[in-house]
């Protein structure tokens, strides 16, 4: 099982990342990973390092990021700025002193993150849990994520699959300029 280099995250966290399938990515190409807070995407800074001991990887690396993904991204870029604004006014409005340095949606649509300098007060914490609430309840994107969880079907992403009715039109599941070690 191959470890690659990844960082991930908007505060660009660097980690090992296990390729379970053995695929070889490329330096600087966009994945989806899969980290312990659920789908994110990262960027590939260097290709498979020698075997690690699976306990000691930070995550997966499900594939290269796909057209799909990366409108999905361009989406959640936009509630990510709407949710921040949204955050900078409430704080305003309330009178609370916290510099909120950023915000992050995760690719699964299922994670939002506000990034603050600094100690953060119970009213801050309490806001930013009013904030995650709505954009919950307004984000939808469950199918999305089913299909990036479980792919359009069985074997999908498998050569074996490719035109049984998923895996031939499928680009979400489609892998491309990647090598198998």
């Amino acid at each position: 099982m191959s470890s690659h280099i990844v960082r991930v995250g908007a505060m660009g966290v660097v980690g090992r990342f296990r390729s379970p399938d053995g695929t070889c990515y490329p330096r600087d190409r966009r994945v989806v990973v899969r980290t312990v807070r659920g789908l994110e995407m990262g960027q590939i800074l260097a290709e498979p390092q020698p075997e690690q001991p699976a306990d000691q990887a930070d995550g997966e690396v499900l594939r290269l990021m796909t057209t799909e993904d990366e409108l999905l991204a361009e989406r959640l870029e936009r509630r990510r700025d709407q949710a921040f604004t949204e955050c900078v006014n409430l704080l305003a409005a309330r009178g609370l002193k916290a510099a909120l340095v950023d915000v992050e949606l995760l690719l699964d649509g299922q994670g939002l993150y506000f990034y603050f300098l600094g100690e953060v007060s119970p009213e801050v914490e309490a806001l930013t849990s009013e904030l995650a609430e709505v954009y919950d309840s307004t984000v939808k994107f469950r199918q999305f994520t089913d299909t990036l969880l479980e792919g359009c079907g069985p074997g999908c992403g498998t050569e074996e699959a490719a035109g049984q009715g998923g895996c031939s039109s499928c680009t979400s599941c489609a892998v491309a300029n990647v090598c198998k070690k």
